[in-house]
């Protein structure tokens, strides 16, 4: 009965492990929301920065996606924002530094800023450069089958948020921003917990079926 419980422990142990492992890779990305906009639209985006690792976060990089002018940002306390800009003067890369500890391990922070959508239906894909206390950089810069993906938003003109959205009513809509975030939030935690649920289940059969043989 020892040696049975034993092989239990171990089994039960390295499950719980192996869902840990993939709950915090599932959850660990930088993302922009929200995912879809109307063209010409004055669009309040906001960026999420999760920690993956046991280091602080101390920089943030985003590239602005072709079409997209960034008209405004919101202070976050203990960061430093500094844009680059091209010929014209429009804003190509927007960068939050950290004039404190950063973000910590298991923390995240947020970003907001307002742009103007592009005038025509098309995707705008975030490049984000994450910089860690350590030097290293995480560019989640890939495709959606990647491991570190960029966010993409569609601009398209079959989404609820009406066309050309002046600034005034712009201010409005911010006012959900947050609320939208907290829902987008639950919906992938859902997501990752069903998943685990499945993955937990999948593996006690077979470790049932696997001391069955022995």
């Amino acid at each position: 009965m020892k040696i049975l419980w034993k092989k239990w422990s171990v089994g039960f142990t390295a499950i719980a492990a192996a869902l840990f492992l993939y709950a915090g890779a599932a959850s660990a990305h930088v993302t922009v929301i929200p995912g879809e906009s109307a063209p010409g639209a004055w669009e309040t985006y906001m960026m999420k920065v999760p920690v993956e690792k046991n280091v602080n976060t101390v920089k943030v990089a985003l590239k602005v996606p072709d079409g997209v002018e960034v008209m405004s940002y919101q202070p976050v306390p203990g960061w430093e924002v500094t844009q680059q800009k091209d010929g014209s003067g429009k804003t190509t890369t927007i960068t939050w530094t950290a004039t404190g500890d950063g973000i910590a391990a298991g923390q995240f922070q947020q970003f907001s800023f307002v742009g103007k959508n592009p005038e025509k239906e098309t995707e705008a894909a975030w490049d984000a450069f994450q910089y860690y206390k350590d030097g290293s950089i995480v560019e989640w810069t890939g495709d959606e089958s990647s491991d570190t993906p960029h966010s993409i938003t569609k601009i398209t003109s079959s989404t609820d948020k009406p066309e050309g959205q002046t600034h005034n009513e712009q201010e409005t809509t911010d006012k959900n921003t947050e609320t939208k975030s907290d829902s987008g939030e639950s919906g992938s935690n859902a997501m990752v917990l069903t998943t685990s649920i499945v993955a937990l289940v999948v593996s006690i059969l077979a470790l049932i079926l696997s001391l069955r043989k022995k």
